[in-house]
């Protein structure tokens, strides 16, 4: 399976974009899909993640509120659409996909399948 990530770039703060996930050789609606990103010199982490049905979503903290995750099974997408966002929030993005469920979906060892990432930057 490939997870292939789009739709970063540069925003001002208070701006929006929408990142997209997809996925070839397996379609995207057999996985449960969490979203994380990166900071320069910091650790990976968790920002949202949404069941394999779309019926179950969970979020970090401090996305609460301005992120919203949704897939699309018949376009075999899933979507995290940012709102008013930060400078803090600038990081490169990255989707995983989840074969089995075992229970930490904040976890990156929860997740099988990972894109390369896309980058975000929100300018002050």
């Amino acid at each position: 399976v490939q997870v292939v990530e789009s739709g970063g770039g540069l925003v001002q703060a208070g701006g929006s974009l929408r990142l997209s996930c997809t996925a070839s050789g397996r379609t995207l609606s057999s996985y449960a899909v969490g979203w994380f990103r990166q900071a320069p010199r910091t650790g990976r982490e968790f920002v949202a993640r949404i069941s394999r049905s779309g019926g179950r979503t969970y979020y970090a903290d401090f996305v609460k509120g301005r992120f919203t995750i949704s897939r699309d099974n018949a376009e075999n997408t899933v979507n995290l659409q940012m709102n008013s966002l930060k400078p803090e929030d600038t990081a490169t993005y990255y989707c995983a996909a989840d074969l089995f469920y075992s229970g930490t979906y904040g976890s990156e060892r929860e997740y099988d399948y990972w894109g390369q990432g896309t980058q975000v930057t929100v300018s002050s």
